[in-house]
């Protein structure tokens, strides 16, 4: 039921049922047997519970899903290294279209996923992916500690849209990791 005009509804076929059966109820008894029914104790609690519907939305045509960003990778060791070892993704999947073929792989961490691709046209280098997270500073002891000798990353306290923590790759992509302020 979805509002008080079906409740109505529910109410005028039972009548009509019980009329059939040579049982007279008005309309107000019938709405308060409906109203029961859904455990309230009168009709006019019910339609205030329930109110007006509002109009259903049309399905919208379009329905558009998280984005996954694509960085370009020239070695599939030092990728490895850097975004397993050191950021700590695990990998997903990788696929290649044959032997001595370019590597395409998707790596993921709590719900970031990212593909890295060997593939001439996919991506460019030096591009950037905008990360919100929780758990920066956390995020940062993390890889302070791992030593990792090609990245010292630092947090910028006032970065665009909060604390952020920039991290190069290898390849010249950066994943800047955000935090919200407050």
């Amino acid at each position: 039921m979805r509002s008080f005009r079906d409740a109505k509804l529910m109410a005028k076929s039972l009548r009509d049922t019980m009329a059939s059966r040579q049982v007279p109820l008005s309309h107000s008894e019938t709405l308060e047997i409906v109203a029961r029914q859904f455990g309230y104790d009168d009709w006019n609690v019910l339609a205030a519970k329930i109110g007006e519907a509002a109009p259903e939305k049309p399905a919208e045509a379009v329905r558009l899903q998280m984005g996954i960003p694509i960085l370009r990778i020239f070695d599939e060791a030092k990728a490895k290294e850097f975004y397993l070892d050191f950021l700590g993704f695990t990998m997903d999947w990788d696929h290649r279209f044959g032997p001595n073929m370019p590597l395409y792989m998707q790596v993921s961490r709590s719900g970031l996923q990212l593909h890295l691709s060997e593939h001439h046209g996919d991506a460019s280098p030096g591009s950037t992916v905008f990360v919100w997270m929780e758990g920066i500073d956390a995020l940062h002891a993390e890889l302070t500690a791992k030593g990792y000798t090609y990245s010292k990353p630092g947090i910028e306290e006032d970065g665009p849209g909060g604390r952020t923590l920039q991290v190069p790759d290898p390849f010249g992509n950066r994943i800047r990791f955000c935090e919200k302020r407050g």
